[in-house]
């Protein structure tokens, strides 16, 4: 699997475009979230993917999906993955639960939801794997959520909520009939608020969780490749 260590591994040569199967783009925002996707396993993906760190916040994320997306890259017919850490707003979430976004919205007034319709493999994968997934709206935000502002979020529908996932997909679906899935991995949820990454329990299930459905992102991929009934 290939990896990137910027935006700027994905750019690939101008030009002709690629020809067979794009590559999956599976995109994420922190140093950890890439090194955990890294060492993952690719359960035996012989499709090449593209892990993009794209910085935190989601004028970062819409930046940098949006470039590596661009006519000419090795990248620009591949679906998108949005993925990494995220905070459930779901009492009895735990961390290492998994989110599935049914859709995802970003953060400013008036923002559309961005559908995910392709998420019954990702669904089936992550079940027969014996993990927790909770499915649901994902909501953007560009700031870390807590207190009471977590919960008016959970009163208007939300399920989970991050600050790069919706812009991510908005960035993806612009050009219209790419497929998009957001999955995230619960690292702090309302009875288990997290100071910091790494260094509390929560932290490291949620890394240990991350790092192990690398390959469910590859089944998906797969799929799509598959013709539709």
């Amino acid at each position: 699997m290939r990896t990137s260590r910027s935006a700027a591994a994905a750019r690939g040569g101008q030009g002709a475009r690629p020809q067979g199967p794009p590559p999956l783009l599976v995109a994420c925002a922190l140093g950890i979230e890439r090194f955990a996707l890294r060492g993952g396993d690719r359960g035996g993906a012989s499709a090449p993917a593209v892990v993009l760190r794209t910085g935190m916040g989601p004028r970062a994320a819409s930046d940098a999906v949006t470039h590596a997306l661009r006519d000419g890259s090795v990248t620009a017919r591949a679906p998108v993955v949005a993925t990494g850490f995220c905070a459930g707003l779901v009492p009895g979430m735990l961390p290492g639960d998994v989110v599935v976004a049914e859709s995802a919205r970003g953060h400013l007034p008036g923002a559309p939801d961005v559908a995910c319709p392709d998420n019954g493999p990702l669904l089936r994968a992550l079940k027969e794997r014996g993990v927790t997934v909770h499915t649901g709206l994902l909501r953007g935000s560009d700031h870390v959520v807590r207190g009471a502002e977590r919960a008016g979020l959970r009163a208007a529908g939300a399920v989970a909520v991050d600050m790069e996932s919706a812009a991510t997909l908005e960035a993806a679906t612009r050009d219209g009939g790419r497929p998009v899935a957001a999955v995230r991995v619960i690292v702090d949820a309302p009875e288990h608020e997290l100071v910091r990454i790494g260094t509390l329990r929560g932290g490291m299930s949620a890394f240990r969780v991350l790092r192990s459905i690398l390959p469910v992102f590859f089944e998906w991929h797969r799929s799509l490749q598959l013709p539709r009934r």
